[in-house]
């Protein structure tokens, strides 16, 4: 194993883990200046079509030629769902942490949690990662059900740990490891 991530779709039940395309532009924009996903992520506000094809274009292809981490589009027939990423990397260490947003048009069908499952899994089976982490602010009950949902097993609270546009949040630490996949 080098310090990149192999560059694979996976496909999950009923949904394609994949990279990017511009055509996806126009569904990021609308994705990321929901009220919903601005609550909860430190995006840019107001988060514009240029926003989303930097994302697209350079900060995504750049996270995996770099080697920290991979960016993943959700897709369900062909229509970009959500996005998932693994990011702040540590290959010495070999540990991940997992970040996603599903759209408002595919939310309440346990997609986070189910791309989260398949990401995770293989980032310790097939990219030989030892742990992999899911961070959610506390008050995201959707982000710590999908964790729980995706197998992962909560550690803990790290108090004002992160930050989003209301200010500083207590994160809820999820992780999962390779033995974990032994359980399951």
């Amino acid at each position: 194993m080098g310090s990149q991530f192999g560059d694979e779709v996976l496909e999950g039940d009923g949904f394609r883990l994949s990279p990017l395309n511009s055509g996806d532009i126009e569904d990021v924009a609308s994705a990321c200046r929901d009220k919903t996903t601005q609550r909860w992520l430190p995006l840019p506000t107001p988060y514009t079509a240029d926003a989303a094809r930097a994302f697209i274009e350079d900060i995504a292809p750049e996270m995996h030629t770099s080697g920290a981490g991979l960016v993943r589009r959700i897709g369900i027939a062909g229509r970009l769902c959500g996005v998932i990423d693994l990011k702040k990397t540590d290959w010495l260490v070999r540990q991940t942490e997992i970040g996603y947003w599903v759209a408002p048009w595919a939310r309440g069908c346990g997609l986070a949690g189910k791309a989260s499952r398949v990401l995770a899994d293989w980032a310790l089976s097939d990219q030989n990662m030892a742990r992999v982490v899911i961070h959610c602010a506390t008050g995201n009950k959707a982000s710590q059900k999908a964790a729980v949902s995706a197998g992962f097993i909560h550690e803990g609270v790290a108090r004002s740990g992160g930050f989003v546009h209301s200010g500083r949040v207590d994160l809820a630490v999820f992780s999962k490891i390779s033995s974990d996949l032994e359980l399951a």
